[in-house]
């Protein structure tokens, strides 16, 4: 399923709808999207996004990212939400080509599970509770959003498979991402092999270590995040396709 979105200069943004989830219900098309960097909005880019009625917007950046490339730039439709959820940087592109994607990158997701567990819960609370559709994005739209991804449709009750598909997308923009990094950066081409790719194993490796340390995701977000019930069945509300009527 090709979910992209057709933006000239954001690359990998796309909407979560779909997917078969809780109680036969479906993940409803246009309320939520995960993306690359809004900042790159311009011109038609930008009358397509806002074509699309966005109402929220959570920018999973570190502070220094948005300072050197800019945010979604401000309408009286949106409301803007800064949550860094990554508190631990590293350079991916400096990797040698020995580092395995797969095991490298679920335990850096990993780390950002346990470090960011206030800005995660603020951005469930937000995709719970606000009205319109809502996206979130990071750099390349790849690694944060693909940990944030996972939480939400997990807990909607997307099938893993399907949750590690939708990780698995970023490999259609990988292409374009990094030729804008080129572009940026003409003498600082990536070392790492595995720089931008999007490997099932990644997410596949990361929900299993999840599960490993706290029983299930459902269970790190209960536990860790302080996500109730309640909260769990407003997303649900809101992202899903009402249950059909009994015949």
């Amino acid at each position: 399923m090709n979910r992209h979105i057709p933006f000239e200069r954001v690359h990998n943004f796309r909407d979560l709808g779909g997917s078969s989830a809780a109680d036969g219900r479906t993940v409803r098309w246009g309320r939520l999207y995960r993306a690359d960097s809004l900042g790159k909005l311009r011109g038609a880019d930008w009358e397509l996004f806002l074509g699309l009625g966005v109402r929220t917007v959570i920018d999973l950046r570190y502070p220094w990212e948005i300072e050197a490339k800019g945010r979604v730039p401000e309408h009286p439709s949106l409301a803007y939400h800064h949550l860094g959820i990554e508190h631990r940087p590293y350079d991916q592109a400096s990797l040698g080509p020995e580092v395995d994607p797969g095991p490298y990158l679920a335990e850096r997701y990993l780390e950002v599970a346990h470090d960011g567990v206030d800005e995660l819960r603020r951005a469930l609370r937000l995709l719970a509770g606000e009205d319109g559709p809502a996206v979130f994005h990071c750099a390349s739209g790849k690694d944060r959003t693909g940990l944030l991804a996972a939480l939400v449709l997990t807990l909607l009750g997307v099938a893993e498979r399907d949750v590690v598909d939708d990780f698995a997308l970023t490999g259609r923009a990988t292409g374009r991402l990094l030729a804008d990094r080129r572009a940026d950066r003409p003498a600082g081409e990536p070392v790492w092999p595995g720089y931008g790719q999007a490997p099932a194993a990644v997410m596949s490796l990361f929900l299993a270590a999840l599960a490993r340390e706290h029983g299930s995701v459902h269970d790190y977000a209960t536990g860790s995040l302080g996500i109730d019930d309640a909260l769990v069945s407003a997303l649900r509300d809101r992202l899903l396709e009402p249950a059909a009527a009994p015949a």
